[in-house]
């Protein structure tokens, strides 16, 4: 069927974009949201998120009218869910059980506008059989319509799942050129998907089931976790042996069948940080490798932390007469990857927060936010352009490799108490 209007539910970093894309191709598209804040900025030609080329993107298809947002779902001939997947915290903080209520309040709030031939497309990564949950949502909602899990290919409604796999910054090439994985509950419901994404897709769109869709995106994520894995723990093993790990791994990718990642300071984002839990929780006993993995990137925020430490400890060593609130620490970078203000995830952010904890004086340097997030606002923390950190901090702490940051890097070497966590001095 023609796709001549297309709902996207939930205008973030993933939404936004597609609904700006789908838009570009002059179709009408409905942008829905429940961040009333959202809505208006995108009602005015403007966006909320940073991602290189959106916003022009963004403004050309609000002033031409192919775009507008909403709180509430409007009727459609396909909707698309890019909703968050977060964790379900326990009081022990170590659940990494998925939180599918967002999935569901997204089903619930468009399936009163639901009609027979319409398709409903998961975006957002979701642990293996979250297709099939939203399907049940939303036919507890719409009884008088028929959906795959009941009538199969003659349901009213189509079902799919297709997750995105975009680098943040990249967004907008990355959603056109890369191949999709579509995975829908039927053949029809997967041809359905694949022709709404055909709108604008370049690459090749790959039609499975919605299972192996999901898993598909669990596994890219996982395997990215692991092989960071391998860096990171290669970067502590180094630093027991006074090994430069950066000189160690440029060295090592000279094998012809070595391509060893880089350390950081960790693993963030709602992908990587995320997604491997999603395959530990559904086979624990199985999943020995992607656990173990998970456990070192998540660990090394501490690792880094602990190098801070000791940076404190030799300023009080040589410096008798300093208290911890006489020490002023720098923390360049505190998004979850270079050039982009996402946070979500970061353990930048986290380390950040635990050296305020520690009662320095914190200067936050991160070029791409206005304003320090609500876990930061502490009256010994201060966001802080990068030359004022490299002239006042007592201790340097490079925690993100954003490109202000590479373009100093000189100046960044000078600083007397030094942790680089990224390898910005190489």
């Amino acid at each position: 069927m023609p796709y001549n209007t297309i709902s996207v539910i939930g205008l973030g970093y993933i939404g936004l974009p597609t609904a700006a894309v789908f838009a570009s191709r002059k179709k009408k598209v409905i942008g829905v949201d429940v961040n009333q804040h959202a809505v208006d900025t995108i009602n005015k030609g403007e966006i909320h998120i940073v991602e290189p080329e959106l916003d022009i993107v963004v403004h050309a298809a609000v002033t031409e009218g192919y775009l507008h947002a909403t709180t509430t779902p409007e009727p459609a001939d396909a909707f698309l869910i890019a909703v968050p997947t977060p964790f379900i915290h326990d009081n022990d903080g170590n659940s990494h059980k998925a939180d599918l209520s967002y999935i569901k309040a997204a089903s619930k709030a468009l399936a009163p506008v639901l009609k027979a031939g319409d398709l409903v497309v998961l975006e957002s990564t979701s642990p293996v059989g979250a297709t099939e949950k939203m399907a049940a949502f939303l036919a507890e909602v719409r009884p008088d319509l028929t959906f795959p899990q009941t009538h199969g290919e003659e349901s009213d409604i189509r079902i799919a799942h297709c997750p995105e796999r975009v680098l943040p910054g990249h967004v907008i090439r990355e959603l056109v050129e890369n191949d999709r994985v579509i995975g829908g509950m039927t053949p029809k419901c997967s041809k359905a998907a694949a022709d709404l994404y055909n709108i604008f897709v370049e690459g090749e769109c790959v039609i499975t089931n919605a299972r192996t869709a999901e898993m598909a995106k669990l596994t890219e994520n996982s395997f990215r976790d692991v092989n960071i894995a391998f860096a990171n723990e290669l970067s502590v093993i180094c630093s027991k042996l006074d090994i430069n790990v950066w000189e160690l791994i440029a060295l090592a990718n000279r094998h012809p069948r070595v391509n060893i990642l880089q350390p950081g300071a960790g693993v963030g984002g709602h992908c990587i940080a995320v997604d491997p839990w999603f395959i530990v929780d559904s086979c624990p006993e199985e999943a020995k490798l992607i656990h173990t993995a998970r456990l070192v990137n998540d660990g090394k925020p501490q690792w880094v932390l602990e190098q801070i430490r000791q940076r404190l400890d030799t300023i009080h060593c040589t410096q008798p007469g300093m208290t911890r609130s006489d020490i002023t620490v720098a923390c360049l970078g505190i998004a979850f990857k270079p050039d982009i203000d996402d946070l979500r995830e970061s353990p930048a952010l986290g380390i950040a927060q635990q050296v305020a904890e520690l009662g320095c004086r914190v200067q936050i340097v991160e070029p791409n936010i206005e304003a320090l997030p609500g876990s930061l606002q502490a009256d010994n923390v201060t966001l802080t352009p990068l030359h004022q950190a490299l002239t006042q901090a007592d201790v340097v702490c490079v925690l993100v490799k954003h490109k202000p940051f590479i373009e100093h890097a000189d100046q960044v070497r000078d600083s007397k108490h030094l942790v680089d966590a990224v390898g910005l001095l190489g």
